[in-house]
C-alpha cells in the first residue's frame, strides 16, 4: 500500500498523484480550477527557500503554489517512484 502525505512534503523531482484536498469551499474551487483535482499526477519542480512556495507542473502547466495550501493537498507518490 502506498503512504498518503501533503504535497507539502513531496520533494523536487518527485511526482505524486492527487488523492483529495481538506480545505474551504473557496480554496478548493481555485485549487480545482488550476487543475489540482482528485485523480491528477503532477511533478514538482522546485521549492522555494524559506518556506516559500512550491512550482509543480500539471500537464503542461506549471503553478506556484504556497505551502500552506500544499499542506491540504493530500497525495501519493507516483507507482514506480519519480518520472
Amino acid at each position: 500500500m502506498l503512504q498518503q502525505t501533503t504535497l507539502e512534503q513531496i520533494i523536487p523531482g518527485q511526482c505524486a498523484v492527487i488523492q483529495g484536498i481538506s480545505a474551504g469551499r473557496e480554496l478548493s474551487r481555485r485549487m480545482i480550477a488550476l487543475g489540482l483535482r482528485p485523480g491528477s499526477q503532477l511533478l514538482v519542480l522546485r521549492r522555494a527557500a524559506l518556506h516559500g512556495p512550491l512550482q509543480v507542473r500539471i500537464g503542461h502547466t506549471e503553478i506556484m503554489i504556497r505551502r500552506g495550501e500544499a499542506a491540504k493537498i493530500w497525495v501519493q507518490p507516483c507507482p514506480g517512484g519519480p518520472t
